[in-house]
């Protein structure tokens, strides 16, 4: 397994991260150990997970994904062998199981965010930080046009910068990141944090697949790039379609058909299957399953600090591990590029 360290930090990860957000409600407590068991055997050292987990959200198992984790990290005792990552919810009314639905990103609310993900890791610290979605109104989660009618009183970054100073003081957080950011956003918080002494943003945990390349073009090369921030790409697979399952078959049993499908709506566009059905089929012409050549080309890349990975199965935790081995020839490279080239971004 390769390693690859974290920004300007002294986090070294694998370029694959075990992405948690089914424990709890896809997965048992048994199916999240043996996955942790699991990853770790196969050198996976960094381990994602959020206050908000599992998804979709729901006030009846919030929080059950970082008990999970903390369950296995007590029996284990593997907290000196792992980067730990967790996530505070930006602001959102809808979940109002979380602090009331007032989860914005102030002091008070990171603190009681941190300290509530922090009892039920059973750990006293986080290796990596991050601020789920910002405070500010800002078009994510398949919303690709910036809306000035949705502007909302927000926190300054230098605020929650603030905060999360002291918390790295405290020694419960060692390093810090945003996700679901924008260039601006990215730009403002190194700002913020060169002005007045605060701490550096690492990473940038942001949508990044075969489907949705856009940050190759918005984030990578005046901000991340040249300050040193590493793309953590998640939904490599685009919750599922990527391994070409329900193009195959649009009943197979997965995340898009389980849930209500307003939950991921970018993925259920024309526009996605017709992208798909061309990317599965390269990879099949190539000796590959599409989940493989979806996920080699994301660990592939040059850019990317670590691809976060889930799974409901062994099976298919097995095989989207495996796809960390392969090198894709630079003809499969070309013929992908190729097909982006038609169908531009349709799951972003």
């Amino acid at each position: 397994m390769k390693m690859q360290k974290l920004g300007r930090t002294d986090l070294t990860v694998s370029r694959v991260c075990l992405g948690t957000m089914t424990f709890g409600e896809q997965n048992t407590e048994a199916d999240a150990h043996s996955q942790l068991d699991y990853a770790m055997e196969r050198g996976i050292n960094f381990i994602d997970t959020a206050e908000m987990y599992p998804v979709p959200p729901s006030a009846a198992t919030q929080g059950s994904t970082e008990r999970f984790i903390g369950s296995w990290l007590k029996k284990s005792g593997k907290r000196a062998d792992i980067v730990l990552a967790t996530k505070a919810a930006g602001p959102n009314a809808n979940q109002t199981w979380i602090r009331g639905g007032r989860h914005n990103l102030d002091a008070a609310n990171i603190r009681a965010a941190l300290d509530a993900s922090l009892q039920r890791l059973q750990t006293d610290y986080v290796d990596l930080y991050q601020l789920h979605w910002p405070s500010r109104n800002v078009p994510i989660f398949g919303a690709n046009q910036f809306d000035p009618q949705k502007e909302r009183a927000s926190v300054p970054i230098e605020e929650t910068l603030a905060v999360l100073g002291d918390l790295i003081k405290e020694g419960k957080i060692r390093h810090i990141g945003v996700s679901n950011e924008s260039p601006w956003g990215v730009s403002e918080y190194i700002k913020q944090a060169e002005m007045q002494g605060l701490p550096r943003i690492a990473t940038i945990q942001n949508l990044y697949n075969l489907t949705a390349r856009a940050f190759e073009t918005t984030l990578l090369d005046e901000v991340c790039y040249r300050e040193e921030v590493s793309l953590l790409a998640y939904s490599p697979l685009a919750f599922g379609q990527l391994s070409a399952k329900y193009v195959d078959n649009p009943q197979a049993h997965g995340r898009l058909t389980i849930y209500p499908p307003t939950w991921s709506p970018r993925y259920l566009r024309p526009a996605v299957f017709a992208a798909v059905k061309e990317y599965a089929a390269l990879a099949r012409a190539n000796g590959m399953s599409p989940a493989q050549m979806a996920l080699a080309w994301c660990y592939s890349r040059w850019f990317t600090g670590s691809t976060i990975i889930g799974a409901t199965t062994l099976a298919q935790l097995k095989e989207n591990i495996d796809a960390e081995q392969l090198t894709l020839p630079d003809e499969v490279v070309k013929a992908i590029d190729a097909i982006h080239a038609r169908y531009t971004n349709p799951g972003q």
